[in-house]
């Protein structure tokens, strides 16, 4: 799965890569989480638009979103099957700019996050299904998924899922729904190439939502979560609580982030 990422590069470089005709001007952004906005990047009347989705994706046909659980990543292998997503898949593909994202990897205890990202340090592009929906007053709602495929050799030992990620060259093939069929499009979805990608681990703050900043993607540094030294009693019943107080936290929910 999919449930954090990074938006670090410029306005000016993401819309290089991307080619778009607006001019965005966005702050970069540390811990991307869902119901928040997102940028996306998709075809309207032939031409690549940017704009502003929900993450989180609610199909047409729900009648209440309130009672309905987000969708924040669509499987890959069936994304031309499921009912939420097989419409979308025929006639609203977009892509998410992203220069990074995050998995946590199950350690028998808590769960260690790691952020992974190019080696090169360029942006990637997220495979995404946007959708529309409409409330019985009128109101209109656009929301986007990221589509997840199997993680790659690198990344297998940290999660067993990823985000598809679609190289440029590919962009329209995956963008134009109006040339390009689901089926064909789907020959996109993929694991990256085993030297795409790298990935480090990173301190548990990442898993509060509130926290968004550059620390969030520094490299821990092996002494940071390192068990206390032995203290007298008092002291050390309160290197206790402390520690108690870092492993109740965890992996973030879908259900987290802000409305917009």
């Amino acid at each position: 799965m999919c449930g954090r990422y990074a938006i670090t590069s410029s306005p000016e470089a993401i819309r290089a890569l991307f080619r778009y005709g607006e001019v965005p001007n966005f702050p970069p952004r540390y811990n991307v989480a869902p119901t928040q906005p997102v940028p996306v990047v998709r075809f309207v009347d032939g031409v690549r638009q940017f704009a502003l989705l929900r993450w989180g994706l609610i199909p047409a046909w729900v009648k209440d979103p309130r009672g309905f659980s987000l969708l924040i990543n669509a499987r890959g292998e069936s994304v031309n099957d499921k009912p939420a997503f097989r419409n979308a898949m025929k006639r609203r593909r977009c892509l998410l700019p992203a220069d990074g994202f995050f998995e946590w990897q199950a350690t028998g205890g808590a769960k260690q996050p790691f952020y992974i990202h190019r080696r090169d340090g360029a942006p990637l592009a997220f495979a995404g299904l946007w959708e529309t929906w409409m409330g019985p007053n009128g109101e209109e709602l656009e929301t986007v998924c990221i589509v997840t495929t199997t993680a790659s050799r690198t990344l297998r030992p940290i999660h067993d899922r990823m985000p598809v990620i679609v190289p440029p060259e590919a962009f329209d093939l995956w963008l134009d729904a109006s040339v390009v069929d689901a089926l064909t499009a789907a020959a996109l979805i993929a694991p990256a190439p085993d030297d795409l990608l790298e990935a480090h681990p990173v301190s548990t703050a990442v898993n509060r939502t509130a926290n968004d900043s550059p620390d969030l993607l520094a490299p821990l540094v092996a002494t940071e979560e390192a068990p206390a030294p032995p203290r007298p009693a008092p002291a050390k019943r309160a290197a206790v609580a402390v520690r108690r107080g870092a492993k109740a936290e965890r992996e973030p929910g879908p259900d987290q982030g802000s409305l917009f």
